[in-house]
């Protein structure tokens, strides 16, 4: 099996990428359908990190820092499934019956029951998220976000119980 690795290239012509396996790429979208064609990623290409900008990377979100063509095929049709059965309607009735502040887990969770959704199944936390974003844009809702205890007259502190750890944010 030929390895294949991606990479771009600086040359007079713009941009143009290489590959481990001899092929010259002549543009973005050519390099990303020949990664696709080998099962690689065509958002990172393969390199299972994304360049947010000069200097500063982390893991690919389309293929969860794989590289694969799988995981990123997986993650797209979920997120599509997510928009297709989370709807702004669905996200509305939950927020309508909520009585007073509420917290996004809240409603996602209530969406995941309230669709018989295993968790993990599907982004629900994502798509509520965005919707939330949405309603808050069209001035329906109001979002704060409010720290989970003061450290002293210029710190607040943000707990994840997902991961239990805590980090400080300064003001």
């Amino acid at each position: 099996m030929t390895e294949h690795a991606i990479s771009p290239q600086t040359g007079i012509l713009g941009d143009a990428f290489a590959c481990a396996c001899g092929v010259v790429l002549g543009g973005r979208m050519t390099a990303e359908l020949h990664a696709a064609e080998n099962g690689l990623c065509s958002a990172c290409l393969g390199s299972t990190e994304e360049d947010l900008v000069p200097g500063l990377r982390r893991p690919c979100p389309s293929c969860a820092g794989s590289g694969g063509r799988r995981e990123q095929v997986t993650w797209q049709l979920a997120h599509a499934e997510a928009e297709h059965l989370i709807t702004m309607t669905v996200v509305r009735g939950v927020v309508a019956n909520l009585d007073g502040p509420f917290r996004l887990s809240e409603v996602a969770d209530t969406v995941r029951t309230g669709l018989g959704l295993p968790a993990g199944r599907l982004p629900v936390g994502p798509r509520v998220r965005d919707l939330l974003l949405q309603l808050q844009a069209a001035g329906e809702i109001t979002m704060l976000s409010a720290p989970d205890e003061m450290v002293g007259t210029d710190m607040v502190l943000y707990r994840d119980p997902q991961w239990q750890r805590a980090r400080t944010l300064g003001l």
